[in-house]
């Protein structure tokens, strides 16, 4: 079980950063050979991103049909995507074929956000350490920091 912390903590990282959310929509439950490839391939590419450090990968959370992802860079995320030597590019194949002629069983989607050192805040109260907060410093929240808009003043006047 996660240690929870029962005050209001933040989130702090060097740098830019990427967050990439990824999900998947089952459209034909009765048709499992479709989707279950698909429901099965993150993990296993989560696992070999959890074991390269160099990759760029910095965590990620579940949700239901989502998975938010957090990179150091863009390059990281596409490099991954692209190299014919992980766990990403053959799943994106087996998928395309088994796409075109699947009649929309299962669909996916992403979307990328790079985000610019101090344009973010976060904040947790009674959570385990999750998110950004996973992905870079978990830090009690200060008087200094204790509205949204001193969170974002506060991270932008230490990148500046």
């Amino acid at each position: 079980m996660p240690q929870i912390f029962p005050q209001r903590m933040t989130a702090d990282i060097d740098g830019d950063f990427v967050v990439f959310l990824i999900g998947m929509r089952i459209n034909r439950w009765w048709k499992p050979h479709k989707w279950i490839p698909v429901m099965l391939a993150m993990p296993r590419m989560l696992k070999e991103l959890r074991g390269d450090p160099a990759a760029g990968f910095l965590g990620a959370i579940f949700g239901p049909g989502v998975i938010v992802q957090y990179w150091r860079s863009f390059d990281h995320l596409e490099r991954y995507a692209r190299s014919h030597d992980h766990q990403h590019w053959p799943a994106w194949v087996a998928f395309n074929r088994t796409v075109r002629t699947a009649s929309g069983d299962v669909g996916i989607w992403h979307e990328t956000y790079m985000v610019k050192a101090g344009q973010y805040e976060a904040l947790y109260g009674a959570m385990p350490r999750i998110g950004l907060a996973a992905a870079g410093r978990h830090l009690a929240v200060t008087e200094a920091r204790d509205s949204a808009r001193a969170r974002v003043a506060a991270t932008a006047e230490r990148t500046a």
